[in-house]
C-alpha cells in the first residue's frame, strides 16, 4: 500500500473514531512551500458530512495521524489545510528500495495483455520530409516508448501514403521534364528529386490554368480542365489498371522517395516495426466497401459512387468510393485498420498520429469502423496535434516552401556548435567527439522544444531559442545530466551500497528530491494515458530544477561524513538514471560529458 492509500484510510477511520462519519474520499494536494509539511489533507469537501469548525477538524484528524501512523511525525492547520510532516525514516527506506532500480518507474508488460499499435510518419511519397512530419515522428515515437513503459506491447507502424493523384503529379511531371535526372547523377537524395518534380508540376498547372482563363474559362474551369491535370487523373487510372509502364515508373521514383525516407529516419532516432502501403491496404478498403454496400452501411448514388450517410450521428455523408470506381482515402484508411488486426491479432488499439486538420476524418473512421462491426473499433484514438510554425510563416509543400527535415537536423547541429564555441566549454574534445556532441545536443533541442509542448497546442519554432543552457530547455537538462556524471566521476565510492537509515536526518533539498523522485513512475502512467509527452518532459525539467537547487545548497563530494556523502551521491546517481530514462521516452541522447 502507497503512502497516500495509508493515510487515506487513517484520515477515515480518524472521522469514523471522532464524529461517527463514513468518507468516502479523501482529498489530498501538496503542500505549499510556504508551509511545513509534505502532504496536506484538504478538509473543506468534509464539512458536507462533519459539522463544526475545519481548523478543529484538522487538528482532531492531525492528532490521530501522529499516534497511529508512523509514517507521520508532525502537523499543522492552515485553515481548513492539513499539513503533514512525513518521517525522514520514511523516505530513506523508498529511496533504499529504489535506488538501484535502472528501469525505475518503468513496468513490464503483462502476458496475455492486447498490443497497441501506434501509427506516425504516414507520408506521401511525392516530396521529401519536412518540419511538420518531424513534430509528427517524435510525438508518433516518443508515446509508443511511453506507452510500452507504463506496462503495454507497442508496435511502431506508419502507413507509406504510395498511391493517389499526388503521386501521380511528380510522377508525370518527371516523365515531361526529367530528362532521366537519377538520384546518382545528380547527388540529390531521392525523396528531394521527386519532391522538386511535385514542385513543377503545380508551376506548370498554374501556368495552364492562365492560359485557360485567358482564352474564357472561368478559374473553377480552368482548374478542372487543364491538360497537366487531366493527364494526371488518366495516369491514376492506368495505375490502378495495372498497366506495365506507369507501374514501373511508380515503383523506380518511390524507390528513390524510401531511400532518402530511411536516411531521414537515422538521423532523426525514430524507427517502425512494420510497415504498411496504401497501394496494397485500399483494395482491402474496396472489398469492405463492397461489404459494407450488401449490410447497409453504405449506399450507392446514381453516378455510381458509394457513400456512409451519418447524418444520424450527427455527422455528414462521406464519400468511400468514387464514382469511377478509384479509392479515397477513407478506403484505404478502413482496409489499412482491418489489415493490421489480420497481421497482428493481439493488437487491441491503435493510436494515430495525425494533425488536427485530420480530426474530422477520424472521427469519420472509428464510426465507420464501428458500423462494418468491428468491436476494437471502439479502441481506436486519434493523437491530434497542432501545426508547427515558423517565425517566417506557414511552410506550403507544393510551392516548395518548407523547412526540410534533412536541412533542420543539420542546421540545430550547426546552432549548437555555434553556441557550444561561444561558451567555451569544449577544451580536450576532438573533432570528431565534437561532431557527435554537437548533433547530440541539436537534436536534443529539436525534441525537446516541440515534445515539451502539450500536443494539440500549436508551436511556433524557433531554432535559436530551443538551444539554450538555460531554462526549460534540452540542453539545459543535458548539460545537469553531464555535470552529475562528473560528479559521479570523482566520488569514488559505492553508489550501489546500502544506506543505514538510522543514522541520517534529511536535508530539506535531499527530502524534496526524494520527493520529486517518488512522482516518476506515476508520471510515466499519466503521459500513457494521456498519449502526451510534455508530461515527461516538463517532470524532467521540474527535476533537474530541484536537483540544481539541491547541488547550489548542500556539498556533495565535500559533506561533514561518509554517510551523507554517500546519501548525496546516491542521490545525484538516481536522478542522472531518471533523466536518461525519461529523455529515452522522448529518443533523446545524453552526453556523459559537456
Amino acid at each position: 500500500m502507497n503512502l497516500q492509500d495509508t493515510l487515506s484510510n487513517n484520515v477515515k477511520q480518524a472521522v469514523k473514531s471522532n464524529y461517527n462519519v463514513e468518507l468516502e474520499t479523501v482529498e489530498f494536494q501538496a503542500t505549499r512551500k510556504e508551509f511545513a509539511g509534505d502532504i496536506t489533507v484538504v478538509i473543506f469537501p468534509m464539512l458536507r458530512f462533519v459539522k463544526g469548525n475545519p481548523v478543529q477538524i484538522g487538528e482532531t484528524i492531525g492528532k490521530y495521524l501522529v499516534e497511529n501512523v508512523t509514517e507521520v511525525d508532525a502537523f499543522n492547520v492552515v485553515k481548513g489545510f492539513l499539513n503533514i510532516e512525513i518521517s525522514d525514516s520514511y523516505y530513506l527506506d523508498f529511496f533504499n528500495g529504489v535506488k538501484n532500480d535502472k528501469t525505475y518507474g518503468f513496468v513490464s508488460p503483462t502476458v496475455n495483455e492486447k498490443a497497441i499499435m501506434v501509427e506516425y510518419s504516414s507520408p506521401n511519397t511525392n516530396k521529401p520530409l519536412h518540419l511538420g512530419h518531424v513534430r509528427n515522428n517524435l510525438l508518433g515515437y516518443s508515446v509508443a516508448e511511453i506507452i510500452k513503459a507504463s506496462g503495454k506491447k507497442v508496435y511502431k507502424t506508419q502507413i507509406i501514403n504510395d498511391r493517389g493523384i499526388h503521386i501521380c503529379k511528380s510522377m508525370l511531371a518527371w516523365k515531361r521534364f526529367g530528362n532521366e535526372e537519377t538520384p546518382e547523377n545528380t547527388g540529390l537524395k531521392g525523396d528531394k528529386l521527386v519532391g522538386n518534380y511535385y514542385v513543377k508540376f503545380d508551376q506548370e498547372y498554374k501556368k495552364e490554368i492562365q492560359d485557360l482563363i485567358s482564352k474564357g474559362q472561368t478559374e473553377e474551369e480552368a482548374k478542372k480542365n487543364a491538360p497537366i491535370l487531366l493527364e494526371a487523373q488518366n495516369m491514376l487510372l492506368k495505375w490502378e489498371a495495372g498497366d506495365d509502364e506507369t507501374v514501373a515508373l511508380w515503383e523506380k521514383m518511390n524507390g528513390w522517395v524510401y531511400e532518402g525516407f530511411n536516411v531521414t529516419y537515422k538521423n532523426l532516432g525514430v524507427d517502425f516495426d512494420t510497415l504498411y502501403y496504401e497501394s496494397n491496404t485500399y483494395l482491402l478498403g474496396k472489398e469492405f466497401v463492397a461489404e459494407g454496400l450488401k449490410s447497409g452501411v453504405f449506399v450507392k448514388e446514381d453516378d455510381g459512387s458509394v457513400w456512409c450517410d451519418l447524418t444520424e450521428d450527427g455527422l455528414d455523408k462521406k464519400i468511400v468510393q468514387r464514382a469511377d470506381g478509384t479509392a479515397v482515402y477513407m478506403t484505404q484508411d478502413i482496409g489499412t485498420a482491418i489489415q493490421r488486426i489480420k497481421d497482428f491479432p493481439d493488437v487491441g488499439g491503435m493510436v494515430y498520429t495525425v494533425g488536427n486538420e485530420q480530426d474530422y476524418h477520424f472521427q469519420v473512421l472509428f464510426l465507420i469502423l464501428k458500423k462494418l462491426g468491428f468491436d476494437w473499433a471502439k479502441n481506436l484514438y486519434h493523437l491530434s496535434y497542432g501545426m508547427v510554425d515558423l517565425p517566417s510563416g506557414k511552410m506550403k509543400s507544393r510551392e516548395g516552401t518548407v523547412v526540410d527535415a534533412d536541412d533542420l537536423i543539420d542546421d540545430m547541429a550547426t546552432t549548437a556548435e555555434e553556441i557550444s564555441e561561444e561558451l567555451g566549454k569544449l577544451d580536450g574534445y576532438s573533432k570528431e567527439e565534437k561532431k557527435v556532441l554537437f548533433k547530440t545536443i541539436g537534436l536534443g533541442a529539436l525534441k525537446y522544444h516541440i515534445l515539451k509542448v502539450d500536443p494539440k497546442k500549436r508551436i511556433l519554432f524557433d531554432p535559436k531559442e530551443s538551444i539554450d543552457f538555460q531554462g526549460n530547455t534540452g540542453p539545459f537538462i543535458q548539460y545537469t545530466y553531464a555535470r552529475i556524471q562528473s560528479i559521479l566521476r570523482k566520488a569514488d565510492l559505492d553508489a550501489n551500497s546500502k544506506l543505514n537509515v538510522v543514522d541520517i536526518e534529511l536535508h530539506p533539498k535531499e527530502k524534496e528530491l526524494i520527493k520529486q523522485i517518488q512522482l516518476f513512475p506515476e508520471v510515466v502512467q499519466n503521459a500513457a494515458e494521456n498519449h502526451s509527452p510534455a508530461l515527461i518532459a516538463n517532470y524532467t525539467y521540474d527535476l533537474v530544477k530541484e536537483f540544481n537547487s539541491f547541488y547550489q545548497n548542500v556539498s556533495i563530494l565535500g559533506a561533514d561524513n561518509d554517510t551523507e556523502k554517500a546519501l548525496r551521491v546516491q542521490l545525484s546517481n538516481m536522478v542522472a538514471n531518471i533523466i536518461k530514462n525519461s529523455f529515452s521516452l522522448l529518443g533523446i541522447q545524453v552526453p556523459e560529458r559537456m
